[in-house]
């Protein structure tokens, strides 16, 4: 009888497993044939010269000695691309923490006001919202009539080598919707009571901000950072629109996956271009590493 009941368990719970695994199937065919088997061809190809025609050929590390060594281009991505980050993330995420502040008052239509600010994270990946902001900002452009209003003359801000860059940082910037979403769901878990503590005590909305809102909202603050920087060292539609693919004027919009996708689908170089996307991945594995280890000093979990 004992014997016959722990069978019985052991079949039933084979069968669960076999059901499982057979619910899991499809996102075992997706991560294996989708993500992890490209990524470990792409891995091999990086040690390789590949041109999509012939065969490829090993040669080892020669495509990272040429990325340190000898690709002035490189360089020129890496820089444009962290200038793009250290600008556009903080920014961003000030300007999302602000509104989100903001909202937070308890304003009426709340909702449409979530709505209305959240839509362009929704569109700002589009091709269209590139071609309009490239539009927005031309030498003829809305941004420059403006202008004219007052009688400022205004340049071609995406065409000028000085400012193209700075229009790709505000596009991001104005996005800010999703980050500002989660900026108030943590502003709405703070205890209200110390506020009014504090405001018993006599500290200024300044210091309150400070001493109260800040530390409390370090996670967030955290997880949002992360997101961002992640999303911006991967940006690649808007430099690609505004830029017409080149990354110009004068490479001042290259960010390091256009060029990345240049060397892949201009010049046929997807060995060279593999090397480049592990790069990134390294850089990208680096600063999350980075971050999760220096988050011990700043940011403050509930205990």
């Amino acid at each position: 009888m004992v014997g016959a009941a722990v069978q019985r368990q052991r079949a039933g719970r084979f069968v669960a497993m076999r059901e499982g695994y057979g619910f899991l199937l499809p996102w075992f065919a997706g991560f294996f044939g989708l993500t992890l088997g490209p990524a470990l061809f792409s891995l091999y190809l990086s040690f390789t010269k590949y041109d999509l025609v012939s065969d490829p050929r090993w040669i080892g590390m020669a495509n990272y000695v040429r990325i340190a060594t000898a690709d002035a281009k490189f360089s020129q991505a890496m820089h444009v691309t962290f200038t793009y980050v250290f600008l556009a993330v903080p920014l961003k995420l000030a300007f999302a923490l602000s509104i989100a502040m903001i909202l937070n008052k308890g304003l009426r239509g709340l909702p449409i006001y979530r709505a209305l600010f959240y839509l362009p994270s929704l569109l700002g990946g589009s091709v269209a919202i590139a071609i309009l902001w490239r539009e927005v900002f031309s030498a003829d452009g809305l941004f420059n009539q403006v202008l004219a209003v007052f009688g400022i003359k205004g340049i071609g801000w995406v065409t000028t080598p000085e400012t193209a860059l700075y229009t790709l940082v505000l596009l991001t910037i104005w996005q800010f919707g999703s980050s500002m979403i989660i900026f108030l769901a943590g502003l709405r878990q703070i205890p209200q009571d110390m506020y009014e503590a504090a405001s018993i005590d006599g500290a200024s909305p300044r210091r309150q901000f400070f001493k109260i809102t800040l530390p409390l909202l370090t996670p967030v603050i955290f997880f949002n950072a992360i997101v961002q920087t992640i999303d911006a060292f991967k940006a690649f539609t808007p430099s690609f629109i505004i830029s017409e693919g080149t990354g110009g004027p004068v490479n001042s919009t290259l960010f390091y996956t256009l060029y990345l996708f240049q060397e892949a689908f201009a010049y046929f170089r997807m060995g060279y271009a593999s090397a480049l996307a592990w790069v990134l991945v390294m850089i990208i594995g680096s600063f999350t590493a980075v971050s999760f280890f220096m988050s011990r000093y700043w940011v403050h979990y509930d205990e």
